[in-house]
């Protein structure tokens, strides 16, 4: 009977292992014919510090931009970009922020005045009454800050487009009614 238990140990010990050695070999036949996993945006962006500085760059461009800035036809941003530039440091944190969730990375953007969409940014431009026009300008100068840090094409393209895909929201203040 002793005898019989050995036997059945030793045959019990094998079958772990040969099931251990098969598991192994396939994960690793598995590993190296598998697809690697793409990066996010954020990571292909190079991370926050990366992010952070192509928005402080940006920021200061949108104050100087003839259009949007503190020359600009539209009252309201004319205002901001003159008498609130106190608050861009923040506005600056904040888009970082946006930049930072919108694009894969572990930021939570959580909106100052919370709108109906994820992101809430409706509510926090409605006052701005930004023009379909000076969004598109806004875009156009994210779009040659991005080329002044030298971001590839398909990378520059989907950052585009995530601040495209906004854009309903922070003109919803806009009319063309006096």
């Amino acid at each position: 009977m002793k005898t019989l238990r050995s036997e059945f140990r030793l045959i019990a010990m094998a079958t772990i292992s040969a099931a251990v050695i098969v598991a192994s070999l396939f994960a690793v036949t598995s590993a190296m014919g598998a697809e690697p996993v793409e990066k996010s945006l954020y990571e292909r962006l190079g991370g926050i510090f990366a992010i952070a500085a192509v928005v402080d760059r940006f920021s200061d461009a949108v104050v100087k931009n003839p259009i949007v800035g503190a020359t600009s036809k539209n009252p309201a941003l004319r205002e901001w970009h003159t008498k609130n530039l106190g608050r861009l440091p923040g506005l600056t944190f904040m888009r970082t922020e946006w930049v930072c969730a919108a694009t894969g990375g572990p930021c939570k953007f959580t909106a100052t005045r919370p709108g109906k969409t994820e992101m809430g940014l409706e509510e926090a431009h409605r006052n701005l009454k930004i023009s379909p026009a000076e969004f598109d300008e806004v875009a156009a100068e994210l779009g040659r800050t991005l080329d002044f840090f030298k971001v590839p094409g398909r990378e520059k393209g989907e950052v585009l487009a995530a601040f495209a895909a906004h854009k309903l929201e922070v003109t919803a203040g806009y009319s063309t009614k006096p």
